[in-house]
């Protein structure tokens, strides 16, 4: 599909190009303007030849060569770099995006477009020191405020991709992070990553402040009020790990369930198994889901009793059906059946079997911008490259729209 478009794009370009030099050439005289058709003519008829033959890329390059740089062909060169670069060729594109620099006919906003699609060029090829000093370029002189936007978007990321998060910081202006909630989020995480960074070196002060910089950056960052919690558990305080903890569902009800096993610890830590049951019935009626209810199933049953909590769990999965609610469910028959009814028990062993494996199968975690799927929690998407949107599978009740998972 993107060989047919960049083929409609390089015809459209030398008809526009055909017809431009047709208009100019009736200035110079009948004579030049036969020359140019005849020599334009005969570079189409080749690249036609070759996609007849099926030899696309030399059929590109003989229509790249035939396509004569000029004021009115300048958008369609930055637009056929930007093709090149999009099937993978980004060499190509640095190829075509350097040749416009060179040229003196550029305007300066036109210089400044192919200064930023030259450095996304370098950034695709991975030379990204040679990004890095255009970009910085054109952000100190560039008066264009669209180019401008992107020059910093492209900055950012690719500080990102660095890992230099205090220059992504100096990127991200208090203006920008003010009218910009994705950026704030962005940032809020840079300052995590800082924060990381100075506890490992021992520097306690000094992480906590950027750890609270965090915090005032984007209030609803999940991952501030996590690395807190992990900060109240080094210390021992475990009662603020849990209101720290507390405060995530608040933020983001979705990523609920990363919070139990912590909370788990944090309750056993203080010997209190009660406190956590009921912590467990609080989340069930305000943030339910379905890590939630067998947490709560597994730490009841030796209060409880297995009817109790078999009839229980099953109520509530009469109301919302869940495959691992089903799966923990089975557990529990095969422990309600009489040992002496091997038959019984053995089938259903096997059915809690074959359902489990069926769990074990899908994916644990899901971005949920661009669908991409993994087995751990991710604060930065590999995919979308945004932050904070991997979270839990574990819809209950279940999500009205899932997005699609990624390819």
């Amino acid at each position: 599909m993107r060989d047919i478009l960049l083929f409609v794009v390089l015809l459209t370009a030398l008809m526009i190009g055909w017809w431009l030099g047709r208009r100019g050439s009736t200035k110079r005289g009948r004579r030049i303007e036969q020359q140019g058709t005849v020599t334009l003519s005969r570079d189409y008829f080749v690249g036609l030849n070759f996609l007849l033959t099926e030899q696309p890329d030399r059929a590109i390059e003989t229509f790249v060569q035939a396509l004569e740089v000029n004021s009115e062909t300048i958008d369609t060169h930055i637009t056929l770099g930007n093709l090149f670069r999009s099937r993978g060729e980004a060499d190509r594109a640095v190829k075509i995006h350097q040749n416009l620099l060179a040229r003196p006919a550029l305007s300066s906003r036109q210089s400044d477009q192919v200064q930023l699609e030259l450095a996304r060029d370098f950034m695709r090829l991975g030379v990204l020191d040679r990004a890095e000093g255009l970009l910085d370029s054109l952000i100190k002189r560039c008066h264009d405020e669209q180019i401008l936007n992107a020059a910093r978007r492209l900055l950012i990321e690719l500080f990102e991709q660095e890992k230099e998060w205090q220059a992504a910081l100096d990127v991200a202006s208090t203006q920008r992070l003010r009218d910009d909630p994705p950026l704030q989020r962005a940032a809020a995480n840079w300052l995590c990553e800082l924060a990381l960074e100075e506890f490992e070196r021992g520097h306690i002060a000094s992480g906590q402040k950027k750890l609270k910089q965090a915090l005032s950056t984007c209030p609803s960052s999940v991952r501030s009020h996590w690395i807190q919690a992990e900060r109240f558990h080094a210390l021992g305080r475990y009662r603020d790990e849990i209101k720290a903890l507390s405060k995530i569902p608040q933020q983001d009800r979705e990523f609920s369930p990363i919070i139990l096993e912590r909370l788990g610890r944090s309750y056993d830590m203080l010997d209190d198994e009660p406190g956590l049951l009921a912590h467990l019935d609080r989340a069930l009626e305000q943030t339910p889901s379905i890590s939630a209810l067998l947490m709560r199933a597994q730490r009841g049953l030796p209060r409880e009793g297995l009817e109790a909590t078999a009839k229980k769990l099953s109520e509530r999965l009469e109301r919302f059906p869940n495959l691992r609610g089903v799966v923990y469910l089975a557990a529990l028959d095969v422990e309600r059946i009489d040992p002496q009814h091997q038959a019984e028990r053995l089938l259903m062993q096997t059915l809690h079997h074959h359902l489990e494996r069926l769990v074990q199968r899908d994916p644990r975690f899901v971005c949920r911008h661009c669908g991409f799927q993994i087995e751990r929690l991710y604060w930065h998407c590999p995919q979308c490259h945004d932050w904070e949107t991997i979270k839990p599978i574990d819809e209950f009740p279940p999500r009205s729209e899932a997005p699609h998972a990624a390819h």
